[in-house]
């Protein structure tokens, strides 16, 4: 599970377009309590989704 700023860091963008992903569905995530976690294997999906886009 990783937090905001580890997602921000890993894909090297902002926090408000990494809510945007969220908020579009293009990257899921789990609210524990207050706190929002996105799963390593939906970046990793969210990722090769893209890289197979840009091959297309």
């Amino acid at each position: 599970m990783l937090t905001i700023p580890q997602v921000m860091a890993r894909l090297q963008l902002g926090r408000s377009t990494v809510y945007d992903l969220l908020r579009t569905k293009q990257l899921d995530s789990i609210t524990l309590g207050r706190a929002r976690r996105i799963p390593v294997h939906s970046l990793t999906d969210f990722i090769r989704t893209r890289l197979e886009q840009g091959a297309a």
